[in-house]
């Protein structure tokens, strides 16, 4: 066989004479190619076997945005990603070194001088292996060890040092606004008990027990209106609150970060004005109809419509300055922004419906001196428990809201016990090995027909 090639240089290969000289030499050729493959075998048996051990997880797929979830952990931390979901942030919160360097400690086969020199970043890219399932919000936490034992305590470990952080973050991110509503609860109890006394004496001295029909209807009239009125001052308050919390940690997270205030924003001041029209239309609906009245669940069901057209507009006003952020800062800016806002809602609606109770005090003036004493006693002792009941609602739906988030991730499948190895696959290396010495053979044949033609 005398086939021919050429190549650019116009230089000419006989292939059958180049075969011919790897057939004459094929002993020092089976020589390379077992050389080779035996090296390749020593490797695979010098490498260290591997076993690989799963644990699978579940996260909250809500995808709400709080400063007690995982933005917020992520924040305090350092742990920053292009991820924007939930089920990514968890992913890079469990390669941070909170969750990583206690199972660090534990590896039993490394010196104190590897332990020093050893890293999350380097210790997560050697022996974990964290992967969405297929756009789901399940989790596959693969841990890799030198015994089954160690990659069973690396998945584990990785998954419970994930939960006790993300217990500790919501537990510490909600103990301010939690400590807030406690102090402002007993200012708030305090001040209803004064008014009280200050309606009960007042009915004493002037023997206003039971009002006359008409002062009935005023006094439930005004009962609706102060409801209201506590909401809206209680949001006030826990807005200020969670202020105050965002920006504690974004501190933490960059103390030079600029501030993005939309609350002034033209759109979000005419939502604002909605929203606060709406509120005072609720109140006239509440005044005539039940809870169950299509009118009044209608107006409810627009109020809902409003808040999250509103909540739409601030987050693609805040989306719009925070390109050059990661994912946690402009979380926790976001968070910022809406509570702004929420206030400015709050007290222009507050607004709203003060101006609206103040046109039904004319009424008023149609009826006694004791009786109108008597409603404004009521107004203020009514506004003043209002406030009070819904500061106690709002500090236990935050308790509650603690407990939830600390369950944002259930485990499905626990860390087995691996059997067989993962690594290293000696088949493959040792088919490598030989490969490599067939190579080795063509390019040693090839340098010794070159040598013949020269």
């Amino acid at each position: 066989m005398n086939d021919k090639l050429k190549d650019d240089d116009e230089i000419e290969i006989d292939l059958g004479k180049l075969f011919g000289i790897i057939l004459d030499r094929k002993k020092i050729m089976g020589g390379i190619v077992a050389v080779c493959t035996i090296i390749a075998m020593v490797i695979s048996l010098i490498i260290p076997p591997t076993f690989e051990s799963n644990t699978l997880v579940q996260t909250n797929s809500s995808g709400k945005l709080d400063i007690s979830g995982a933005s917020a952990a992520m924040a305090m931390f350092g742990v920053s990603s292009g991820a924007s979901s939930p089920t990514m942030n968890y992913m890079e919160m469990m390669k941070s070194r909170t969750v990583l360097e206690p199972i660090m400690d534990q590896l039993e086969d490394i010196t104190p001088e590897q332990r020093e020199k050893m890293t999350a970043q380097g210790f997560a890219k050697g022996n974990l292996n964290i992967e969405n399932v297929k756009g789901t919000n399940l989790i596959n936490v693969t841990g890799k060890g030198r015994t089954p034992e160690e990659a069973q305590m690396i998945s584990s470990a990785v998954v419970e040092n994930f939960l006790k952080l993300m217990t500790e973050m919501n537990q510490s991110s909600q103990s301010f606004m939690v400590k807030f509503l406690n102090e402002r609860i007993a200012t708030a109890k305090k001040e209803s008990d004064e008014a009280s006394e200050k309606l009960e004496k007042y009915a004493r001295e002037h023997k206003v027990y039971v009002p006359e029909d008409q002062t009935k209807a005023m006094l439930e009239r005004e009962a609706i209106y102060n409801k209201t009125l506590g909401e809206l001052i209680v949001h006030q308050q826990a807005a200020s609150a969670k202020i105050e919390a965002v920006s504690s940690e974004l501190g933490k997270q960059n103390a030079n970060l600029a501030a993005y205030n939309v609350a002034d924003g033209d759109v979000v001041v005419a939502l604002r004005n909605k929203i606060a029209a709406q509120e005072v239309e609720i109140v006239k609906l509440e005044q005539k109809y039940t809870e169950e009245h299509p009118d009044l669940i209608s107006a409810r069901a627009q109020l809902t419509s409003l808040r999250d057209n509103l909540s739409q507009e601030v987050a693609a006003a805040v989306a719009s300055g925070t390109v050059s952020m990661n994912p946690t800062q402009a979380a926790l800016v976001q968070a910022q922004a809406m509570a702004q806002v929420d206030m400015a809602v709050a007290k222009a609606s507050e607004e709203a419906v003060r101006a609206q109770m103040e046109k039904a005090d004319a009424d008023m003036a149609q009826l006694s001196e004791d009786a109108l004493a008597y409603v404004k006693l009521q107004r203020e002792a009514g506004i003043k428990n209002e406030v009070y009941v819904a500061l106690v609602k709002q500090s236990e739906q935050s308790r509650i809201q603690a407990t939830m988030e600390s369950m944002d991730i259930q485990i499905i499948d626990k860390a087995n016990l691996p059997i067989q190895k993962s690594a290293p696959r000696r088949k493959l290396i040792t088919l490598g090995g030989m490969g490599i010495g067939l190579v080795v053979c063509l390019v040693y044949g090839f340098w010794l027909y070159r040598k013949e033609e020269m």
